[in-house]
């Protein structure tokens, strides 16, 4: 049995979307959800640090490591997807140079496009004041990540080649993420044709659902305390 902490976000989806296919791949994971709802502060509870110490969701339990030994912890979205890929032989590539591959673009979307987008949709959606500079910058940054995918996925199913992997998991998420401030997908062919092919994905289908299931306020506008915890102002130095 997993435990998974989890909030419907893009860093969230990313560990459902990897469960649910394995389901579909016919190596079913047992898990099961436990909320962390991140407006709330539930990240920085003493029992979510145990196993999260940087106060961020996702993280994952294993009840039932490979080695047979204790639970195994993990938290960071990247390392919680290797991890699975690792326990179960999926999702991976199968010699050492598609998992060059896949690895490559996965810590793309840790490094470059999570980050950038984020900051994009923090300045755009979020911030309390409009900030010309940042909103420009951020925008410009997103687009040209855009640009680097397109260019890699022509002549690609996905991003690492033929295969589905955990990077395509990692960074559909990332894409496109904030309704209130979307962003220009139309100069991007080719991105366009992948993510329609991930979201006609009878795994992805259950992943999103959970958005509903678990917070179905989202999308709602926040509150005060809610801005406290999500940015920074309720967290605390551990020292």
């Amino acid at each position: 049995m997993i435990d998974l902490y989890y909030w419907p976000t893009p860093n969230g989806h990313k560990i459902t979307l990897m469960l649910e296919e394995l389901a579909d791949a016919g190596q079913p994971l047992e898990y099961a959800i436990k909320p962390v709802d991140i407006g709330a502060g539930d990240q920085f509870k003493p029992e979510f640090l145990a196993i999260s110490p940087n106060n961020k969701m996702p993280a994952l339990v294993d009840h039932t490591p490979a080695d047979g030994g204790a639970p195994i912890s993990v938290f960071e979205s990247g390392a919680i997807l290797l991890y699975l890929a690792n326990k179960t032989g999926r999702f991976f590539g199968d010699d050492v140079r598609s998992k060059v591959a896949v690895n490559q673009w996965l810590m793309w979307q840790m490094g470059g496009l999570g980050p950038m987008t984020g900051q994009y949709g923090h300045f755009n959606v979020y911030a309390p004041e409009k900030i010309d500079y940042a909103i420009d910058r951020y925008t410009r940054e997103a687009q040209r990540l855009l640009g680097v995918l397109d260019q890699q996925l022509r002549g690609r199913a996905f991003v690492a080649g033929e295969d589905y992997s955990i990077a395509d998991m990692a960074i559909y998420p990332w894409v496109n993420p904030y309704d209130a401030a979307p962003l220009d997908l139309q100069p991007y062919a080719e991105v366009r044709r992948w993510l329609a092919a991930i979201a006609a994905r009878p795994a992805t289908g259950r992943a999103y659902a959970l958005k509903q299931q678990v917070n179905p306020n989202a999308g709602q506008p926040l509150s005060e305390e809610q801005r406290k915890h999500l940015f920074g102002q309720g967290a605390k130095s551990p020292v």
